[in-house]
């Protein structure tokens, strides 16, 4: 995959759940239907959009087999293989690779913050034991550490390094990383918080993981090839769509978890899958999903057009 960087909208799928520790198979297989509908260019399971850390071993296994099995190839799947424990990564990354999965991502082990030489040395360990590529995921509001810039240059000379998802929400950043890759090919460079998607497609970035795209998809795709296009006159009104996603629903309600819940609830309004989240975490009650109820309304986004796939292989 080295050479041909990833590129354009990966859903991290939420997991569609019917309690804490039970898949809800048919929302799972009703909202992959969904997002491939939507043009989108992969999907990302696992993940943080995806609940990873609070579901068990079992459940995770459970829900890269049926995902991997429902694509039959139409799509490359990322799969989330974040852990404190090399062992357990190096499972999940194995149970991937036999299911068909294109590449895994991971994390910063968390509890304890890891230096960045400590960083360089975990990641050129499990690169080494993985059976697939391996996406370096820069998220230090959960982990309590970020990848540096230098630390992400030097590790992209790994073979088996192929890239980085990075949801700091900080632009400055991603450029300072933009900027320290600019002489490697074949790397690709995803940002996660959907409100940066546009920006960081027109200053190089390769696309984004973007939660909202389990909601809206060809709205994200559409904006993607609008700023692959440098199409100006398409990218604001689209741009304000994104934000006014945000807006309505992701801060609903004082939770931490509330960019989750709005989702989910979305989901579930929507008809596509339940709105449960795994412990301990609960869903909208109902006056809050009435908001989101009334929110879908108003945003009801239909795509202008069909946007082309990028290619990915």
């Amino acid at each position: 995959m080295k050479n041909r960087p990833l590129k354009g909208i990966i859903p991290p799928l939420v997991t569609p759940l019917l309690d804490s520790d039970t898949l809800d198979v048919d929302g799972l297989e009703r909202l992959i239907e969904h997002v491939i509908a939507g043009g989108v260019h992969g999907l990302f399971i696992l993940g943080t959009t995806g609940e990873a850390q609070s579901l068990s071993y079992r459940l995770r296994a459970e829900l890269i087999e049926r995902t991997c099995r429902q694509l039959r190839g139409r799509l490359p799947v990322l799969v989330g293989v974040s852990d404190t424990s090399l062992a357990e990564s190096k499972a999940l990354a194995c149970k991937a690779a036999d299911c068909g999965a294109g590449a895994v991502v991971s994390a910063p082990p968390f509890y304890y913050a890891p230096a960045q030489p400590e960083l360089m040395h975990f990641y050129t360990h499990l690169a080494q034991t993985l059976p697939l590529p391996l996406f370096l995921y820069n998220m230090p509001s959960h982990t309590k550490v970020s990848f540096a810039p230098a630390t992400v240059r030097w590790l992209s000379d790994n073979k088996n390094i192929i890239g980085i998802k990075d949801s700091s929400a900080n632009g400055v950043y991603f450029q300072q990383v933009c900027y320290a890759l600019r002489d490697v090919e074949g790397f690709s460079l995803l940002v996660g918080p959907e409100e940066m998607l546009a920006e960081t497609v027109l200053l190089g970035g390769h696309g984004g993981v973007t939660g909202g795209a389990n909601i809206f998809p060809a709205l994200y795709v559409e904006l993607y090839s609008a700023a692959m296009a440098k199409d100006f006159v398409r990218i604001l009104p689209l741009q304000q769509k994104v934000m006014q996603v945000s807006k309505l629903l992701y801060n609903v309600g004082r939770y931490g978890s509330s960019y989750l819940k709005g989702v989910k609830s979305a989901l579930s309004v929507k008809g596509i899958c339940s709105d449960v989240l795994a412990s301990p975490f609960e869903h909208f009650y109902e006056k809050e999903r009435e908001q989101i109820r009334a929110s879908l309304e108003i945003l009801n986004f239909e795509p202008s057009k069909a946007s082309s796939r990028a290619s990915i292989k």
